[in-house]
């Protein structure tokens, strides 16, 4: 596995061990235990931590559908025990006010990320306004501002909201901000099972990652004219897409890609070929933030 996919999933698994994700957790640490060629203690690691969570949260049922209705079961309690750590009983003005100030202040990303989470909760009424107010007077970093779109979305906000995202000014309607990745539309998901289909002919290993770098890309794009563009729904988009975030995924992997091979295997031709390098600029700056260490919000 090349350095920076190792990184990225054991910062994937921190995070979900923060929020109180156990059972993705699991999942993540079954999956980099059939990886190949990785440090003896990293399996050491990813072991011991996948046995003590199976202690923790075991799954329980016999047969395929006792496996799901253990899944299914436990994935419910997860949402509860984050639900009851996300929204104390006791919200008053010092709570809401230290939510307010670590979203809009913290140096961590992911902290503000958190605190956005738990402003989902917040039964004050002004959070709403707080948000947007904030959305729209500062420079929010753009993985933070859908994740805001989100908990506003979450709260019950409607009606649009202006924004800069990527240098462009993009109007967005509150109601229609996906929650997950199965509520973006159609082609979104067509890009992205383009690609893993055709990477996993390559590396068994590759899809996961691709979903993975497909997900984080699109909190970045969201909105922008190439979210947009690829919302069309025709086979060439969708084609220029997949190859795209099929050459950014071999990059971010292994360090280098053929993109003759890429366009060849996605069927490029020559009048696609500018669409597919508009697709590659996007991801290519998307990349280029994710990669350039910046998680300083600017307030």
């Amino acid at each position: 596995m090349f350095p920076s996919m190792l990184d990225h999933y054991q910062i994937q698994l921190t995070r979900m061990l923060e929020a109180e994700q156990y059972g993705e957790a699991k999942e993540l640490l079954r999956f980099l235990l059939q990886c190949q060629g990785e440090d003896a203690r990293h399996y050491e690691e990813w072991d011991s931590l996948l046995t003590w969570l199976d202690m923790a949260f075991p799954e329980s049922g016999g047969g395929e559908s006792g496996a799901r209705a253990a899944e299914s079961g436990e994935e419910e309690d997860e949402a509860a025990l984050r639900e009851q750590l996300l929204n104390p009983p006791e919200q008053d003005e010092a709570y809401i006010n230290q939510v307010l100030y670590i979203m809009q202040h913290h140096p961590m990303i992911d902290q503000q990320i958190l605190a956005l989470e738990r402003a989902a909760y917040i039964q004050s009424p002004d959070i709403d306004d707080e948000i947007k107010t904030w959305l729209l007077s500062a420079e929010v970093h753009p993985v933070v501002q859908f994740k805001a779109l989100q908990c506003l979305r979450r709260r019950g906000a409607s009606g649009s909201l202006t924004l800069d995202r990527l240098g462009e000014t993009v109007e967005l309607e509150l109601e229609e901000t996906p929650l997950s990745m199965d509520e973006f539309p159609e082609p979104v998901s067509r890009i992205v099972e383009r690609t893993e289909q055709t990477a996993e002919v390559d590396d068994p290993t590759l899809p996961h990652f691709a979903r993975e770098l497909w997900k984080e890309s699109l909190q970045f794009l969201y909105g922008t004219a190439a979210y947009r563009w690829m919302l069309r729904d025709d086979e060439g988009t969708i084609d220029c897409f997949a190859a795209a975030l099929h050459l950014t995924l071999l990059l971010t992997v292994y360090g280098t890609a053929n993109d003759d091979d890429i366009r060849d295997t996605y069927g490029i031709t020559e009048p696609l070929r500018f669409r597919y390098e508009q697709a590659c600029r996007a991801l290519r700056q998307v990349a280029a933030l994710q990669q350039s260490g910046d998680h300083e919000p600017q307030s």
